[in-house]
């Protein structure tokens, strides 16, 4: 599993699947999310705007990714 560290209240789930290089752009991201193949915590996710907070865990392709809230 993947730690992606933020440091803002929450990330979306297309931002964090550009960052962490899961998609290589933000339409590539919309089109991942629309089709189904995203998990947010263990439910399929086809909203590209869900908020992401720590603790929070999406799976894609059998890769999972831990968004982690870091404090500056």
């Amino acid at each position: 599993m993947q730690k992606i560290k933020i440091t803002t209240e929450y990330i979306t789930l297309a931002a964090l699947l550009k960052f962490c290089g899961a998609a290589e752009s933000g339409g590539e991201a919309k089109e991942l999310i629309q089709a189904g193949a995203v998990k947010v915590n263990g439910e399929v996710c086809t909203m590209r705007g869900k908020k992401l907070r720590g603790g929070d865990r999406v799976e894609l392709d059998g890769v999972q990714y831990e968004v982690e809230q870091s404090c500056i």
